[in-house]
């Protein structure tokens, strides 16, 4: 199973972006997609999660209203749009899968990209 995540860089506060996580080797459609975020000097926190194929998304309290969970089940890919990005969204984002959006539910991790909101 391997995830592997795209669309970070630097962006500026007010900002958006789009994280996407291509997933192979996993049975994509029925499972559960991940977005996790760990900020430097701080543990990794969950930020969002969609359970395909129903598609039924979660967010954590600090990106409501501000963050955006896909998935396109064609493409086995994940996506996660956020918006009006703050210095508090810096940080290396992970997706990952698993049976259900317990992260002790989730079996496989990307490598993370990072993510710089700067002013």
């Amino acid at each position: 199973v391997q995830l592997v995540e795209s669309g970070g860089g630097c962006v500026q506060t007010g900002g958006s972006l789009r994280l996407s996580c291509e997933v192979s080797g996993a049975t994509f459609g029925d499972s559960a997609i991940g977005w996790f975020r760990q900020a430097p000097g701080k543990d990794r926190d969950g930020v969002s999660c969609i359970t395909n194929p129903v598609g039924i998304p979660g967010y954590s309290h600090v990106v409501k209203g501000r963050a955006t969970i896909t998935s396109d089940m064609a493409k086995n890919t994940a996506y996660i749009e956020m918006n009006d990005l703050n210095a508090e969204d810096t940080a290396v984002y992970y997706c990952s899968i698993g049976t259900t959006c317990n992260t002790d539910a989730m079996q496989y991790w990307g490598k993370g990209i990072l993510v710089t909101v700067s002013s």
